[in-house]
């Protein structure tokens, strides 16, 4: 797959290895300021505006559409991306549109993300858009003035890493516990340098809105890009999408994207395998992705670690999460809950997480942040907002929200939180905040318990 979206985009190629691409969309959120106002300062103008899509979500608000109400730093970078984006005729879905929502998530729902293009967008976690069969990878600031001005992109092919799992999931295992066991095994440096494709059985069996988790986190564990080869179920995904080929054109659209999937004869540079049998519920217990285990574990004891430099690495996270070693996973009592962020806010994970708390209360404070306006109205259309409502969870506006701790939603110091979000950094969701990444339905058992919990154990027939 990799090879040959590569090959169609590739406009020249350099003595040094790098190739100049083409790109078919890109992306652009309220942290595009800088790109836009570099633009300005050489005199030119967005190259391609009809192949850029704008909406804010890094620092919207999400108790209200009213960008009013918040702080001005926040609110200056919303105005901002509404001026750029009309100046330059840049389609933008803003805070008045119902479609706005976390870039990763509308790119998808309008089908503006499709099998064969080549995506950027100025935010690591671009790569979700792959498990559409798109090449799709995040870059900096001078990179998106680059592709705002040339519609094009400077790149190094990276290596080619497939990763197969197969099986097929135990209930209660869900495709972040799937992204998360792959994290475990491989390392948050285990796909460096490489673009992973996810195979096997287990991805056939998943949805696409499962898909689109796995190859969110693709980026947790190192990697440039993301990939599922597309089939039957992404073309249905997308079928009758706003901006999906309609008529003749998707007939034409379906041929070329039934050519993309990897020969046979096909060789990778690296080869990972998972049995899906082998995958519970994930939770993470330190301060990165690759610090994960099974709910049923214990946080694990630095003594043991195989070289120093690991047993340092533990003792650290540990300390900033204060924990204990031999601690079980389940006596980990937590102190809020976030379901949101671009990895885990779609309608499959509000109604995975509506299904465990419905009829419970929850104990702890917990926010429910749907990825976009669409997903919201759906979501109550269903009334799985009531259900939430009624369990005692915040019920919020569109957003990046408490993922990234940069528009006001925040986890205080020394809290603890299960959050559905991707990154368990040091600070990731505020200054000292302890967070645990788990699925929407492991955050939903968490709320309605207090503590880390085993979904399995909750689970209704």
């Amino acid at each position: 797959m990799l090879e040959k979206i590569w090959a169609s985009h590739a406009i020249l190629a350099r003595p040094d290895g790098a190739t100049l691409l083409h790109v078919d969309r890109h992306f652009v959120h309220d942290g595009s300021a800088n790109a836009f106002r570099k633009l300005k300062e050489k005199g030119l103008s967005v190259r391609r505006p009809e192949n850029t899509f704008a909406t804010p979500d890094h620092y919207v608000p999400t108790t209200s559409r009213d960008a009013a109400t918040q702080e001005p730093h926040r609110r200056q970078m919303v105005v901002d991306l509404d001026a750029n984006a009309r100046e330059s005729g840049v389609a933008q879905f803003g805070l008045s549109d119902r479609r706005q929502g976390i870039v990763h998530v509308i790119g998808p729902e309008q089908a503006l993300t499709q099998p064969g293009m080549l995506i950027v967008c100025g935010d690591s976690h671009t790569a979700t858009h792959g498990a559409l069969g798109a090449l799709a990878f995040g870059i900096g600031a001078s990179e998106v003035a680059h592709v705002l001005a040339t519609q094009a992109l400077w790149q190094t092919k990276p290596k080619t890493l497939r990763i197969t799992v197969d099986g097929t999931l135990a209930p209660g295992v869900h495709a972040k516990d799937v992204i998360l066991a792959i994290i475990a095994t491989i390392g948050a440096a285990g796909a460096t340098g490489h673009a992973i494709e996810y195979a096997g059985s287990t991805l056939r069996q998943m949805s696409t809105e499962g898909r689109l988790t796995v190859c969110n986190m693709s980026i947790e564990a190192g990697a440039r890009a993301g990939m599922v080869a597309p089939d039957d179920a992404t073309f249905a995904y997308l079928h009758g999408k706003p901006y999906a080929p309609k008529g003749p054109d998707w007939d034409k659209a379906l041929a070329y994207w039934r050519s993309l999937v990897t020969d046979a004869e096909a060789r990778f540079d690296r080869e990972v395998a998972l049995d899906a049998a082998g995958i519970a519920p994930m939770v993470t217990w330190g301060t990165s992705p690759e610090s994960a285990a099974a709910i049923t574990g214990r946080v694990p004891d630095p003594a043991q670690a195989p070289d120093a430099a690991r047993r340092e690495a533990i003792e650290r996270a540990l300390a900033y999460m204060d924990l204990k070693p031999g601690t079980a996973l389940t006596d980990i009592a937590i102190d809020r809950v976030f379901l949101g962020s671009c990895t885990n806010s779609r309608i499959e994970d509000l109604r995975v997480a509506a299904k465990i708390v419905d009829g419970r209360k929850a104990v702890v404070p917990a926010m429910v942040v749907p990825g976009s306006g669409l997903v919201k109205a759906q979501a109550e259309a269903e009334g799985l907002d009531a259900v939430f409502k009624a369990a005692g969870f915040e019920w919020r506006e569109a957003g990046c929200s408490m993922c990234v701790g940069m528009n006001g939603d925040l986890v205080g110091p020394g809290e603890r939180c299960a959050s559905t979000s991707n990154r368990n950094f040091v600070g990731r969701q505020g200054k000292g905040a302890r967070t645990h990444l788990v699925s929407p339905a492991m955050a939903a058992a968490a709320a309605v318990t207090g503590k880390l919990t085993d979904v399995r154990t909750l689970m209704r027939p």
